[in-house]
Order: structure tokens, then C-alpha cells, then sequence
């Protein structure tokens, strides 16, 4: 398969430091924009609210625990290309200063590793879903067409989980992923 015109999400390098903080970056997505010779941009809306069960669970909080969400609007050049909503929890979120729009160099990682909550390992579960009305309406695709979600999920040192997102990308993404074997 071509990636000449695919926007490459390398999961084996997208989180390390080096790589979200390069060129001022304000994370990963920013980064590989970048890399592609688009014009990357972001529209966020945070505000607190509770999240959806399976994240909940996943950050160990019960459904009606309130979160700080981001929620984003991913675009290459002109073109909404990615959908993403972060879960934080408040004391992470209020200790690493995240309600603000703006993330700074390096995302929501770098502010959260500045305030203790350093992510040391990353887990990212994708799966294939139907488009709903919404996505369809943002993707320009039928109902129903499959596309991708990729739950990405950091845990720190202690094995807490202070954060998952829920990227849902459009088409014409090309996931990567590598694993040393020695």
C-alpha cells in the first residue's frame, strides 16, 4: 500500500520527547503534520465533564466522576482529518495545567511528565467501527463506512492511568507499529 499521501501515525517513535517537543511542537500529531509538509491545526474545547464507561474503567474512576476532556479537531491544511477526545483526570489535569487550550511544546506528555505524572508506558487499542452520522458529516463518507478508533492509553511508573484518548482519524491513515525482537 502507498503512503505517499497518508499521514503516517508511527506509534513505535509518536510519543517519545524528542519526537512530540521537535520544532516547537505541540505533540505528536503536530509533529507528523509537520513531517508531511502540511500546515497542521488544532481546535480544542476543554471543559469537565464524566466519560464514557469504558473509559471510566480504564482510568480506574466510576461513571460519574468528572474528567477534564479535550476535545479536538485535528486538521492537515484545510482538511479535518482526525476527531480526538482526551480523558484526565482533574488532580492530573489541575496539576499539569492542561485545561488550558494551548499544551505548550511537546502536548499534554510533556505537562503532565513536568508536574510528576510522567508516562512511561503507552497502550493503544484500535478497532474498526461504523461511521456514525457525526463522523460521516466531518469525514465527507457514508454512514455506516468502517473507519479506525485508537484508544491510546499512558500509564505512569505506578501503573495509574492518567490518560486515554479516543482518536478516531480519518481515512487515509497508515498506522505503524514496531517491536524489537531482541
Amino acid at each position: 500500500m502507498s503512503t505517499k499521501n497518508a499521514i503516517v501515525r508511527d506509534a513505535t517513535e509518536r510519543y517519545l520527547k524528542e519526537r512530540r517537543e521537535s520544532g516547537e511542537s505541540r505533540g505528536a500529531f503536530e509533529t507528523e503534520i509537520k513531517r508531511l509538509g502540511g500546515t497542521p491545526r488544532v481546535e480544542t474545547e476543554v471543559r469537565r465533564g464524566s466519560a464514557p464507561a469504558e473509559v471510566a474503567a480504564i482510568l480506574g474512576i466510576s461513571e460519574t466522576e468528572e474528567t477534564v476532556i479535550r476535545a479536538r479537531h485535528m486538521y492537515k491544511d484545510d482538511q479535518l482529518v482526525q476527531l480526538a477526545d482526551s480523558y484526565v483526570p482533574v488532580d492530573v489535569a489541575e496539576a499539569a495545567g492542561i485545561e488550558n487550550p494551548d499544551p505548550g511544546r511537546g502536548g499534554i506528555i510533556s505537562r503532565m511528565a513536568e508536574a510528576g505524572f510522567t508516562q512511561t508506558e503507552v497502550i493503544e487499542e484500535v478497532l474498526q467501527y461504523p461511521a456514525t452520522q457525526v463522523e460521516a458529516d466531518a469525514f465527507g463518507v457514508e454512514v455506516g463506512s468502517l473507519l479506525l478508533q485508537i484508544t491510546h492509553i499512558g500509564h505512569t511508573s505506578d501503573g495509574r492511568a492518567v490518560e486515554a484518548t479516543v482518536h478516531r482519524p480519518g481515512p487515509g491513515w497508515v498506522l505503524r507499529f514496531s517491536t524489537p525482537l531482541s
